[in-house]
């Protein structure tokens, strides 16, 4: 990449010109737009370091060279003397900068590969549907007392006496029932021998 320090006339573009003005044979353009690269290429990387932070400091060289290249596309916009260019100059490389800041904050951070969590020997979409059909399965094994007790308990959201109630058995049953319904699930899970009584 072609810096701003070592900007040659071979790497700019033809320069556009104002209809009023006649366009001056190459040599003069380039003349001019070293002028303008010798008197203040170096405060001009100076004044883009200030604005940018240490870590981009590419982006000094980027925005040192793209503040170049709007010079010689603009060279009747450059004024001559001396102070008034290196104005000119600093107010285009300070949108440029405030341009590029604003570009880095609207996308998203970058992460490092080195920073990244490794990838699992197994895909969690696979183990969750996995679970979810075990699960199925086990449910469909229990008895049909003890598969209602768990869907008005945990299902509906009853507590134990309005299960009992809707059930038609004693508060002791309900809680007998789910007490076994919910290990026989979780030994089924685990892949124990499920028993239930």
């Amino acid at each position: 990449m072609t810096t701003a320090t070592t900007l040659s006339s071979a790497d700019l573009p033809t320069p556009e010109r104002s209809p009023a003005g006649a366009q001056p044979p190459a040599s003069r353009a380039e003349f001019f737009i070293q002028e303008i690269h010798g008197n203040n290429g170096r405060a001009l990387l100076r004044f883009l370091r200030s604005l940018v932070s240490a870590d981009a400091a590419h982006t000094v060289e980027d925005l040192a060279q793209e503040t170049m290249l709007r010079a010689w596309r603009n060279l009747d916009a450059v004024p001559t003397e001396s102070e008034s260019q290196r104005r000119w100059l600093f107010t285009v490389a300070r949108r440029l900068a405030i341009d590029a800041y604003r570009k880095r904050q609207s996308r998203p951070a970058e992460v490092s590969l080195v920073d990244t969590e490794p990838v699992g020997f197994g895909n969690e979409a696979a183990e969750t549907v996995i679970a979810k059909l075990t699960l199925q399965q086990a449910i469909a094994r229990l008895s049909p007392a003890h598969r209602s007790v768990l869907v008005e308990l945990h299902v509906k959201g009853h507590s134990l006496e309005m299960a009992a109630a809707q059930l038609g058995v004693p508060v002791g049953t309900v809680k007998s029932r789910s007490h076994y319904a919910m290990k026989f699930l979780r030994d089924e899970l685990d892949g124990a021998e499920p028993t239930i009584r």
